[in-house]
């Protein structure tokens, strides 16, 4: 696609969607956006980026639209109904979702946006703020293979590798295997500080000999130094990603899975909410092991 000539819309400007969006600016794409808030956009604007005060006034302005919301209900909201981008949408443009959500979500938007004369992929991301900012997030896509390479190049702006999984769903379905692995990787990451701390130990120093070996993750040497700062800010939301062990949950019971950390997981983060945790990262689940440590409650 070429960058002088293509419209990108963009909606979505939060921790994560501000960065992407500001890729495509660097790029020389000419980049439309929209988000509740339209102060969340105020940098993008200053960069160049236009504003749009809905999606059904985007649509018809854009060759390809990226989503980056917060919730399956979000992603409804946006894609479907009379102000939503599959009516408003010209024929021939491509609708990217990087929001995390449901694979019979992404299927549905798939198969509405073809009836529509509309191509349609999911392709949630991984990487967090860090991966955002960087333009190195991790890219897992659901669609046809058309589609794919004709959005490739603009993903690659965003971060690499850009991987087709499958048709549509398949970019969620391998985004919901990563929070399983990565609720893993955290929970052991917060359990093995928890348990140097009780030892007496330097959990930093620790850290310099775990973080290199076989038991070290991008969880374990990228979070825990955050824990250690007492930077608790969110990279990724204890809300959102109590959301995504949900659908990965729900996706699981329906292929008749049992998956006992899966579940662990979920409780944590349920616990996590109710304890007030929800608007921080997820690397605050140290919070809540030190917090039950003072009550004498088990983790």
């Amino acid at each position: 696609m070429d960058s002088a000539k293509d419209v990108i819309g963009f909606i979505g400007i939060g921790v994560m969607g501000s960065s992407m969006a500001g890729h495509l600016l660097k790029a020389g794409y000419r980049v439309h956006t929209h988000t509740r808030t339209k102060e969340k956009a105020r940098a993008l604007l200053d960069a160049g980026a236009v504003w749009e005060e809905s999606p059904a006034l985007l649509a018809p302005k854009c060759r390809v639209v990226f989503t980056m919301v917060g919730y399956p209900s979000d992603v409804e909201e946006v894609y479907f109904g009379p102000k939503g981008l599959i009516e408003n949408c010209m024929p021939g443009t491509y609708l990217v979702d990087c929001s995390t959500s449901r694979p019979d979500l992404a299927k549905r938007i798939w198969s509405a946006a073809r009836a529509r004369g509309l191509a349609a992929v999911d392709a949630p991301v991984s990487g967090g703020d860090i991966g955002a900012k960087n333009g190195t997030l991790t890219i897992m896509v659901g669609g046809e293979i058309a589609d794919f390479e004709a959005v490739k190049p603009l993903l690659e702006h965003m971060g690499g590798p850009v991987v087709l999984q499958g048709g549509a769903g398949s970019g969620q379905h391998t985004k919901m295997a990563n929070q399983i692995a990565i609720a893993g990787n955290l929970a052991g990451a917060v359990e093995a500080v928890t348990y140097a701390k009780a030892a007496g130990l330097d959990p930093r120093t620790v850290l310099s000999s775990i973080g290199s070996g076989s038991a070290g993750s991008w969880q374990l040497n990228n979070m825990v130094p955050r824990m250690l700062d007492g930077n608790f800010e969110p990279g990724f939301y204890v809300k959102h990603f109590l959301k995504d062990l949900r659908i990965a949950l729900d996706s699981a019971r329906a292929m008749k899975l049992d998956l006992p950390l899966l579940a662990l997981a979920e409780r944590l983060f349920d616990s996590m909410r109710d304890e007030g945790f929800g608007d921080k990262g997820t690397q605050a689940l140290y919070l809540l092991y030190e917090r039950r440590g003072r009550d004498g409650s088990a983790n």
